[in-house]
């Protein structure tokens, strides 16, 4: 952060000490050095004093501030979608393995953990869109691109634009054939364990 590099920098520019800076803003000596130190930050009026006496803008005192704590956030977002989309991938896989020994080991009550864990897996799924539609991200490469950090051109994003639409059709047939793929194995399973 560079707000106290800023207070510190701009306090020595008019040759005033941490005292009388402290006087023109209401403060104590104290709370000047914690705001050049980092330590804490000055409240909104504290700032707004500080602007006047320094005779610049709250947006030049803070600029460096709010551009890094943007950076920062960004930082953390692409992280946590890192991290969701890492859980959704595992839990889709271990939803994948466990069905038929689930149902095999553990019958009925075994197809029973296994619709808590499908539950628990769209559910992180609709998470991860969520983050999807923030990010403005829908194919493969933009989110490769995203997780990469690289930003695509805008003749790349206009392509990738162009292809979501045929997508959304490939991943809604996909999804059907998956799902009834499912049905016919619990259906399978059913009659298997109703039978014996």
């Amino acid at each position: 952060m560079e707000l106290g590099g800023q207070i510190r920098k701009r306090r020595q520019a008019l040759g005033l000490s941490q005292e009388e800076l402290a006087e023109r803003v209401y403060a104590t000596r104290q709370s000047v050095s914690n705001w050049e130190n980092d330590r804490t930050c000055p409240d909104i009026k504290s700032l707004l004093l500080l602007a006047e006496v320094f005779s610049a803008s709250l947006d030049d005192l803070v600029k460096g501030d709010i551009a890094e704590m943007k950076k920062q956030i960004d930082d953390e977002e692409k992280a946590a979608f890192r991290r969701d989309s890492v859980i959704l991938t595992a839990l889709f896989a271990v939803m994948l393995v466990t069905c038929v020994p689930l149902a095999m080991l553990w019958r009925w009550r075994g197809l029973a953990v296994w619709t808590v864990l499908a539950a628990v897996t769209f559910a992180w799924s609709l998470r991860v869109e969520k983050w999807k539609k923030k990010f403005d991200i829908q194919t493969y490469k933009e989110i490769v691109a995203f997780t990469e950090g690289k930003p695509l051109t805008e003749i790349e994003k206009a392509r990738e634009e162009g292809k979501r639409p045929y997508q959304k059709v490939l991943l809604a047939a996909g999804s059907g054939l998956l799902g009834l793929a499912v049905s016919l194995l619990m259906l399978w399973l059913w009659r298997r364990f109703t039978a014996g």
